[in-house]
This record gives structure tokens, sequence and C-alpha cells, in this order.
């Protein structure tokens, strides 16, 4: 019984969709077509239907798996151990250091070949 509710709403996701277009595509010609009206209100309607849009489009199958996806990466981000102020300086150091040796190596490279490719046209 739950497959054929499943495949019924499964169905629909073209018709919610659309749904969601259509409302997205409202606010931006209602934004157009009321332009000339308060900014904070106009903010406030898109708000509103990007609101309402968005809670169409987690209704359907893609968008309820976007949605799951979005809460285990918040919750995967909360899990990270991030490194502490010394440590970020002194990777940025060790990483601008190791760029300005590297910049000096080609640039010592090139110079060299540069000599020897002018020595040999002459």
């Amino acid at each position: 019984m739950s497959t054929s509710t499943e495949t019924t709403g499964a169905s629909l996701d073209w018709l919610k969709w659309l749904v969601v277009f259509a409302i997205l595509g409202g606010g931006v010609f209602g934004n157009w077509y009321f332009g000339d009206q308060s900014l904070l209100y106009r903010v406030i309607a898109l708000l509103a239907l990007g609101g309402s849009a968005f809670f169409v489009a987690i209704q359907t199958e893609k968008g309820g798996n976007a949605w799951s996806l979005i809460k285990e990466a918040r919750g995967e981000i909360r899990r990270v151990v991030w490194p502490t102020r010394d440590e970020t300086v002194q990777t940025t150091l060790i990483v601008l250091v190791l760029v300005l040796i590297f910049a000096l190596i080609l640039w010592l490279l090139d110079s060299g070949l540069s000599w020897l490719v002018s020595l040999v046209l002459r």
C-alpha cells in the first residue's frame, strides 16, 4: 500500500517543481512590477515567496534528499576539529615560505635556461 502512495507522490514531483518555478517566477515578476514600492516590502515578499518555494521543493523526492544531505553535512561540520589560531598562522607561514622558495628555484631555472639559449643562438 505504501508503495503506491510513494509512486503517486514521486509521479507528482514534476507538478511540485512546476509550482516552485511558478512561485519563483512570480516573485521575480512581482519585484519588477512593484519596483516603485519600498525595498523593504519587496524584500519581505521575496523572502516569503522564497520560503514557500523552498517548502514546496523539499516535499519532492530530490528536494528531500538534498535537505537531508544538508542536515548531515551540518552535523559533520560540527564534528570537525578546527585548528587553533597559532596552528593556522604557522601553517600559513610555512606555505608562504615554500611558495617563495619554489618561486626562487623556478626563477633561477628560467634565468639559467634563458642564458643557455642565448649562448646557443649567438
